[in-house]
C-alpha cells in the first residue's frame, strides 16, 4: 500500500517496526512497515530521523508533495547495483530502430487503453453522441496507422493528435453539475483538470517506483525525450496506464464522491481540494491501484500497481535482449 500522510503538521515515528502518525499528542493511525510499498507526504507532515532510516534501509520511498499536490521531490534508500543493465538502456537508446519500434509499442498501448474507456463508458450509460462516435472512429483510424510510422517524430505527432481527440470525447463523459473545457495544466483552472492533473501525479510516482525497482534509469526515456528533471521513462511506462486515472475520476464525478464546492482557489489561479475532500479521493485512488487484473505476459491476477513493475520488467527484459517492441495489458 501506498500510504499518504495528508494532516498538516501530524508527525511520523518509528515504534516496534510500524509507522505510528500522532497529531497534537493524539494517535492517528499504526501501519506496519511491512505493508508499506511508499510514503507520499502532503504539505507540512514531518518524519522523525529513525523512521526515515528505517524506511530507507527498506527501500520503501519517500515522496514529498505541497500540501495542494505539487511534486517536490523524492529519498530513495540505495539501490541494487544494475550497471550492466544501465549499460545497455543507454547503448539501446542510440539504437533508432529499436527506439521507433518499443515506443510505437508503447503509443499502440496508451491508445488502446484509452479507446477501451471511451468505448466501456459509451455502452455503460448507452451514450448516442455524434461527437463521441467522431472520436472512437478516428482511434480506429490513428491505431491502424501507427505501423506506418517511420519517424518518432512522426509517432509522437500522431499519438499527441489521438489524445486532443481522446479529450473531446472524454468531454461527453463528464456530467451535470461538472464542467470539461479541454485539458488544461499549470494550473488547472476547473476541478475536473486539478483532479486529472494531481492523479497523473501520484502515477508518475508510483512509475518512477517500479522503474526503479527493476534497476532502470528513470530519467533515460524511449519515446519521452530526455529533459533535465524528468523522469522520462517512468513517463513512458505511465502511459498505458494513465486510462486508470481518467476512470478514477469519472468514477468520483459519477458517483458523487465530491461536488464543486469541495475545491479551493490557489495562489497560482488554479484549484485544489480541500483536505477531507483529498482524503476521499485517495481512496478511490489507491483503491483502484489495488485491485487485480490479468498481466498477458505473467498469466496471473495481479494488482494494478504490481502490473506497473511488471511492465517494467518487460521493458528491462527488451533492453537486455535488444527485443525491439511493447506488449500492452490489453485493458478492456
Amino acid at each position: 500500500m501506498y500510504l499518504h500522510l495528508t494532516l498538516q503538521g501530524a508527525q511520523a515515528h518509528l515504534e516496534n517496526h510500524r509507522l505510528r502518525v500522532t497529531h497534537q499528542g493524539q494517535e492517528v493511525a499504526v501501519v506496519p512497515l511491512g505493508q508499506i510499498q511508499g510514503v507520499v507526504l502532503w504539505g507540512r507532515v514531518h518524519l522523525t530521523q529513525p523512521l526515515l532510516v528505517a524506511l530507507l534501509e527498506r527501500g520503501i520511498p519517500v515522496v514529498f508533495l505541497t500540501q495542494h499536490g505539487r511534486y517536490r521531490g523524492r529519498l530513495q534508500g540505495p539501490q541494487t547495483p544494475h550497471v550492466a543493465l544501465r549499460r545497455a538502456q543507454y547503448r539501446r537508446l542510440e539504437d533508432e530502430a529499436w527506439v521507433l519500434e518499443t515506443s510505437r509499442g508503447l503509443v499502440q498501448a496508451k491508445l488502446q487503453h484509452q479507446q477501451a474507456l471511451l468505448h466501456r463508458y459509451r455502452r455503460r450509460h448507452r451514450l448516442q453522441d455524434p461527437t463521441l462516435e467522431q472520436v472512437l472512429e478516428s482511434f480506429q483510424t490513428t491505431i491502424a496507422a501507427l505501423s506506418r510510422k517511420r519517424t518518432l517524430n512522426a509517432l509522437r505527432g500522431a499519438e499527441g493528435m489521438a489524445t486532443r481527440q481522446y479529450f473531446r470525447g472524454f468531454r461527453v463523459l463528464v456530467q451535470d453539475p461538472w464542467r470539461f473545457p479541454g485539458r488544461r495544466r499549470r494550473p488547472p483552472t476547473d476541478p475536473v483538470n486539478a483532479l486529472l492533473s494531481l492523479g497523473y501525479t501520484l502515477l508518475t510516482q508510483k512509475a518512477v517506483a517500479a522503474v526503479e525497482t527493476v534497476g532502470l534509469d528513470p530519467y533515460a526515456g524511449i519515446l519521452h525525450q530526455e529533459r533535465h528533471g524528468r523522469p522520462a521513462l517512468a513517463l513512458d511506462l505511465a502511459e498505458e496506464f494513465r486510462p486508470v486515472v481518467d476512470g478514477v475520476v469519472l468514477k468520483i464525478l459519477h458517483q458523487g464522491v465530491l461536488t464543486p464546492e469541495d475545491f479551493q482557489p490557489h495562489d497560482d489561479g488554479g484549484l485544489r481540494l480541500r483536505r477531507e475532500a483529498l482524503r476521499r479521493f485517495l481512496n478511490v485512488f489507491e483503491g483502484r491501484f489495488a485491485q487485480r487484473f490479468r498481466h498477458p505476459l505473467r498469466d496471473q491476477h495481479l494488482t494494478l500497481n504490481q502490473c506497473l513493475v511488471e511492465q517494467a520488467h518487460q521493458l528491462a527484459r527488451r533492453i537486455r535482449q535488444g527485443e525491439a517492441g511493447y506488449q500492452g495489458m490489453g485493458f478492456r
